[in-house]
Parts: structure tokens; sequence; C-alpha cells
């Protein structure tokens, strides 16, 4: 049954096998949604990106191949549940500037219904670009991170942005806050919802970081909670919106409960 103490009613974030660090099927994922007493519930599984070579990242996301079968599989169960449950199909995508566009007319041949930056590489992601997990003192790289996101967002394309707190920046904290404080100002002003991601919180990561959490208090973002399930166990898991909901309600943060 529901843990109706918890207020998360819509997840917009979910992955599947495709992207090749995901499992279970997405049947399991919509059955533990219903369970935890979601309303609406969204897929948006790691895009399949375009890259300016033939490199293809391994065990990232999905492949071009793989999206039509993808949006197959999500149109199916919406319609088989859509007396339970409102199933939306979606897709994270990192912002690359070189090849946007192109990503725009492969995904523009499917009913996509929205798609959420998660900015995981600077540059165009490929093999010598850097990743955000990696631990980084780089102002530069700070920079370019905030540069690239807030140029993303401002394509207008994006429901909200995934993780935006994702770089491991272990450099100078005033530099840190200057340059994410331009980027929650920036999402403010383009009225572009923030994720406090449920996955870095169970997984004890560099993010939810709490010093990008206090600059989002300070500017007033929205923000929207986002399981970022890879498992359907991640679906809902009531213990970790519980304190997700006690941290963003300690920092007077505005959480919407849906898009």
């Amino acid at each position: 049954m529901p843990d109706y103490n918890t207020k998360m009613y819509a997840n917009y974030h979910a992955h599947t096998r495709r992207c090749g660090h995901a499992v279970g099927t997405e049947r399991e994922y919509v059955e533990r949604a219903i369970e935890g007493g979601y309303r609406i519930f969204g897929f948006s599984d790691h895009t399949p990106q375009i890259y300016e070579s033939d490199y293809y990242p391994v065990n990232q996301k999905m492949r071009p191949e793989q999206l039509e079968d993808y949006v197959t599989t999500i149109l199916q169960l919406r319609d088989e549940y859509k007396n339970d449950i409102d199933i939306r199909l979606g897709l994270e995508v990192e912002y690359f500037p070189k090849t946007f566009e192109k990503l725009l007319h492969l995904i523009g041949q499917y009913p996509i219904e929205y798609i959420i930056l998660g900015q995981h590489c600077i540059g165009d992601g490929g093999p010598d670009d850097f990743f955000m997990f990696a631990p980084t003192d780089s102002g530069d790289i700070l920079k370019k991170y905030v540069s690239q996101c807030i140029e993303g967002l401002e394509t207008g394309r994006f429901l909200y942005f995934a993780h935006p707190d994702v770089i491991h920046f272990t450099g100078d904290e005033e530099l840190y806050r200057s340059e994410m404080r331009k980027l929650c100002i920036r999402a403010k002003e383009l009225h572009i919802p923030l994720e406090f991601n449920l996955l870095g919180l169970r997984g004890g990561r560099n993010y939810p970081n709490p010093l990008f959490w206090q600059l989002v208090s300070e500017t007033g973002n929205d923000v929207i909670l986002g399981s970022d399930a890879h498992t359907p166990g991640d679906v809902w898991r009531p213990e970790i919106i519980q304190r997700a909901e006690e941290i963003t309600s300690e920092l007077g943060l505005n959480v919407l409960q849906v898009l």
C-alpha cells in the first residue's frame, strides 16, 4: 500500500534496460509506481545521442536502433494501464551543441512527450570529453559545465533539469557558489524546474549537494523530485522520498508535485 506520509505523486525520471545500466521490465516499473500511489509515471531513458564519429559509449545510452522498440513498449503499457496510472513517454538528453539539432530530428520522428536535460559530459560527449562523475578542482571545467547547461536550457526544449548538481567539483567553494548561482538564476528566469535527484540521495553520491541546494533556496527556483530509477525497486522508496521531503522542507524549497 502507498505510504501517504509522502507527497510524491509523480515521477518523470526512470530508465529501462536499453541504456545498459538498468534492469527489470517496464511492466515491473509501472506496477511499482502503482503500488506507490503515483498518479503520473514517466519513462525518460537515456536517449540515443548523435555523435560526430563512430564512437558510441558502452552501457550508457540506448542505441538509435532501440528507440522504436522503446517507444512502442511504453505506448502499449500506457494504453494497458490507462485506468490505473498516467504513463508518460520521455527521454533524458545531453545537450551537445554540434549535434543537438540532429538529435531533435531523430527523436522528432516519434511521439516523445518531453525531454529532460541530464548533462553528464561537457563538449560533445566524445571519448576525451570530461565526464561529470569524476572529481575535479578545475574552475575551467566548472565554468564550461555551467555555460553549456545554460545554453541547453535556453533552447526551450527541456521540461526540467535533472541532477543539476551532478558535477563533482572539489575546488574553490566561492567559485562553485558563483558559477552555480548563475545556473540557478537562469533556470528561474526560464521557468525550468531543477530536479532533486533521489538516486544520488539513496546512493550516497556527491549529489544532492547541500551547497547547491542552499543556492536554490536563495534563488527561489521551482523544484521537482526525480526517482531516477534504474531498477523497479527504485521507483518507489518511501524512506528515501520522506528524507528528500524533509531536506527540501527544511530549505524552504518550492517543490512541485506534477508538471
